[in-house]
């Protein structure tokens, strides 16, 4: 396994009741004696980095040796099928359109970083204390084969770029709500949930998958959710779900630990067919809206896919390796500190005047080149084709047809084709009339 660098480190089991318990690891020697129950824990002292195996003795009426262990970086990465979507499939995927992001089918065949460890939740495993430890495994054949890609993909690029050991813990289900991933006991404490119904089963992957992990001490949490609650056609409901999870995690590992997302990719819901909701073609868009709504809390990143789809009828596109490698972006620059590109540009605030509006973005590039992707409308509300370039450190759009305009999109569509990136990241869809600004409050 891989245990967390820099961290005071949670040791914990069952004995006999009031027997005498000693952890050994790293020089370091704790004792603990255990209740009636027989449970104990000890609390070992900040760890130094170390690339290599060491031994974790634990001994009481008989003694437990766990070997090749690790000190790095750890991270829970969690969601639904996005997430989930296994290593494995990258030999049976056609080829990819966009070359430049490359293509590494072979990479199970070609994976042995002994710096690399995974764990693979399996909550059904998790009812059997004695079994929870057998799940960590170096990042390699079948192990590799089962685990999710989006997840080694990040471990990969920021084992490469920080040289320490990762260890990455996946807890994610197909298919699933968010809700399942959020305590019924948080939701009764979000004010916006107090008229808001809630359904989908609040806690049921929680308690099983998430909460028993909490003890474990990490770096952060990696989250690839969505596309169930998309089809519901959420906005503002979904950000405050969101909003509720990542209060609750930070509060169940008792620190305000970094939470990077992706952004769901870009899909066909307008042809999807269902008997609950009207699904339209605003219905991704203002879904990431209310993703995007996140950015406000501390701490957190959001991965734009616009440009990782290659089928609109595909809700499982296939670039996990760019998934991944974006997501370590963010850790590597927020969490790590590295002076690198980790965002495309990211909107903050728009100026009309002159027949033209004049927008500020987070993380602009500065060049002249002409882009694409950008819509305009006056006070009659139709979106028409806009002009629009950056100059003096804004982006200015325009139409012939404007004269007087009032609001600006930026693919605002479910198959987004815009150009509008930094460093090759692309910038993330957004309205200028976006409602949600005063409508979610993320403290």
């Amino acid at each position: 396994m891989v245990l967390q660098r820099d961290k005071a480190i949670n040791i914990w089991g069952f004995a006999s009741p009031n027997e005498k318990v000693e952890v050994a690891f790293a020089g370091q020697k704790k004792q603990a004696i255990t209740n009636e129950k027989g449970n104990w824990s000890v609390v070992l002292s900040p760890l130094k980095t170390s690339a290599k195996p060491q031994t974790m003795t634990i001994s009481g009426a008989n003694k437990i040796e766990l070997t090749n262990i690790l000190v790095g970086e750890v991270w829970v990465c969690s969601g639904q099928s996005n997430m989930v979507y296994e290593m494995r499939k990258l030999v049976k995927i056609p080829k990819p359109k966009n070359e430049a992001m490359g293509f590494p089918s072979d990479e199970v065949a070609k994976a042995h970083n002994q710096q690399i460890r995974i764990f693979l939740v399996n909550r059904k495993q998790l009812t059997k204390p004695d079994s929870i430890h057998k799940s960590w495994a170096v990042a390699q054949d079948s192990a590799l084969r089962a685990f999710s890609a989006a997840g080694y993909f990040f471990a990969k690029e920021v084992q490469e770029k920080l040289g320490v050991p990762v260890g990455m813990i996946c807890s994610a289900v197909s298919g699933s709500a968010i809700e399942p991933w959020i305590s019924p006991e948080a939701f009764a404490q979000e004010p916006y949930f107090k008229t808001q119904k809630v359904s989908n089963d609040p806690g049921k992957f929680y308690t099983p998958m998430i909460e028993p992990l909490s003890k474990f001490k990490i770096r952060g949490f990696l989250w690839y959710q969505g596309e169930t609650n998309c089809f519901l056609n959420e906005d503002i409901s979904y950000a405050y779900k969101m909003k509720t999870l990542i209060n609750l995690w930070r509060k169940t590992w008792g620190e305000q630990l970094p939470f990077y997302y992706v952004q769901i990719a870009p899909f066909d819901y307008s042809k999807q067919k269902s008997d609950k909701v009207v699904l339209t073609a605003d219905t991704e868009p203002k879904f990431w809206e209310a993703q995007q709504q996140i950015l406000r809390m501390p701490n957190t990143g959001m991965v734009s896919t616009t440009d990782l789809n290659d089928n609109g009828g595909d809700l499982h596109p296939t670039y996990k390796w760019e998934v991944g490698r974006r997501l370590a972006l963010l850790a590597l620059a927020k969490t790590y500190n590295k002076d690198i590109p980790f965002s495309g540009p990211v909107y903050q605030s728009a100026s009309f005047k002159n027949g033209k509006a004049a927008l500020t973005f987070q993380n602009l590039e500065l060049n002249n080149e002409p882009i694409t992707g950008f819509t305009i409308a006056g006070k009659d509300g139709k979106f028409v084709d806009a002009n629009a370039i950056v100059r003096d450190g804004k982006v200015v759009v325009s139409s012939k047809g404007i004269s007087a305009p009032t609001a600006v999109r930026y693919n605002w569509t479910e198959s987004p084709t815009g150009n509008f990136s930094t460093y090759g990241l692309p910038a993330l869809p957004f309205r200028t009339d976006n409602p949600l600004t005063a409508q979610f409050k993320p403290n």
